[in-house]
């Protein structure tokens, strides 16, 4: 058998040789046919039996031949390089393999530089998925002068920050106040116009205010809650840049506790919720019933109630930044569109025909310690249990009258005023 192998191996080699043997001699050909039209070997004879005294006529006429000739030898020079296209294609098809084959390698050594090293599955009920995603590398260069700000201000490269002008400018102080009394000391306010700059430095509250840009400084300037809370999306993409994970907030929250010691940091996005119980905050089986279907008339949908954009935590990854660009995009080639609705979307939507969903990890904060005002107006003060528990924050993002009811949260939380909350009606009627 071994006899047989290299029996095999040398004819392989010998036909090998030859078809390169005989590709050489057709190249060489013609190359010769090219370069040496008349041939190797020139005719002498021919050249001394021309008439000494041609014209220049016929100068030109033997040009045009010549001309023509080498023409007819480019003609051949083309088919016979016809007969070596099939090769070249072989040769085009396999660089394309190859270059297939090393971005999936480069793809596999991405992932796993990601996910780290590989692992076996363990025994039944014992495999747990990875849910913390990278973090991008910080990039100074985006923003020097803000990432100054963010060097003195954060604590562990995190920060709250909360976007204000002149038309919250009494909310943001009952904010700021209460962010003050709880000894949260990484927060930072980015004002949209002079005043609030100033109003901030009045009161000792870090702020930040952007390089002038036409389109931002007249939404921030003169836009209402929709408008500002737009801008937020783009704004925040050069703090996860240059590194920084941030607690996006509101002014129309009052803290209680400080937040960042309540936070999981396992997601990209970890998020209040719209909900006011175990079922819509956290999701539920809804069965939708259709009768004339017989008996197929029930099917299942699983709902959950909303992520408050008004208040999330963000951290710095491709996923998260990905997110800012399409809410971001979204919202300024839709103009009529609700910034927590396009949010929402591009969280949740799943991959489907023509549309590539977001991969990104998600929480939901837990809604007793951070509230909504559905939940506390609704639930809380009316139950004498619940009443007991203090929440991280209330945010009172269910009702008009903010500025009344944030300072009644305040009484009642901080001031101990039991009766507070009482003179509030549920809804906003």
């Amino acid at each position: 058998m071994a006899v047989v192998g290299r029996r095999d191996k040398a004819q392989q080699s010998l036909r090998s040789r030859i078809a390169i043997a005989i590709v050489i001699g057709v190249v060489t050909g013609c190359l010769i046919a090219f370069y040496f039209p008349h041939g190797l070997i020139l005719s002498y004879p021919a050249v001394r039996s021309r008439p000494i005294g041609v014209s220049n006529i016929q100068v030109d006429s033997s040009s045009c031949e010549s001309s023509e000739h080498i023409k007819m030898l480019k003609s051949e020079f083309v088919s016979l390089s016809d007969n070596n296209s099939k090769l070249k294609k072989q040769i085009r098809d396999l660089k394309h393999k190859l270059q297939l084959v090393e971005q999936g390698k480069d793809h596999a050594e991405n992932q796993i530089l990601v996910l780290g090293e590989q692992h076996k599955a363990g025994p039944f009920g014992t495999v747990k998925a990875l849910r913390t995603s990278p973090t991008v590398v910080p990039d100074k260069s985006v923003n020097p002068r803000l990432a100054q700000i963010l060097e003195e201000v954060a604590v562990e490269k995190e920060l709250i920050v909360a976007l204000a002008n002149s038309n919250v400018k009494d909310t943001l102080e009952v904010w700021f106040s209460s962010i003050k009394r709880v000894g949260i000391s990484n927060y930072l306010v980015i004002a949209l116009d002079d005043y609030i700059v100033e109003f901030c430095k009045s009161n000792d509250v870090p702020v930040y205010k952007r390089d002038p840009d036409k389109g931002i400084d007249a939404v921030g300037k003169t836009g209402g809650n929709h408008a500002v809370s737009g801008l937020k999306f783009r704004i925040l993409r050069e703090f996860l840049q240059l590194g920084y994970s941030v607690l996006l907030s509101d002014v129309d929250i009052v803290y209680l506790q400080n937040p960042f010691n309540h936070l999981y940091r396992d997601s990209d996005v970890e998020s209040m919720t719209d909900g006011h119980n175990n079922m819509t905050a956290y999701g539920y089986n809804d069965v939708f019933d259709e009768p004339e279907m017989g008996w197929a008339r029930y099917a299942h949908t699983m709902r959950i109630w909303v992520f408050n954009s008004g208040f999330f935590y963000i951290r710095p990854t491709i996923a998260s930044i990905e997110l800012l660009d399409r809410v971001a995009d979204r919202l300024a080639r839709q103009e009529n569109s609700w910034d927590q609705a396009v949010f929402n979307e591009e969280l949740f939507f799943p991959s489907h025909p023509g549309y590539d969903g977001l991969h990104a990890a998600k929480r939901t904060m837990d809604f007793y310690m951070f509230m909504n005002s559905k939940v506390l107006f609704k639930t809380v003060r009316k139950d004498d249990k619940l009443k007991k528990l203090k929440p991280v924050i209330v945010h009172v993002n269910y009702h008009p009258n903010k500025l009344e009811r944030m300072k009644a949260v305040v009484e009642f939380y901080v001031d101990g005023k039991r009766d507070a909350l009482d003179a509030f009606p549920d809804g906003s009627e």
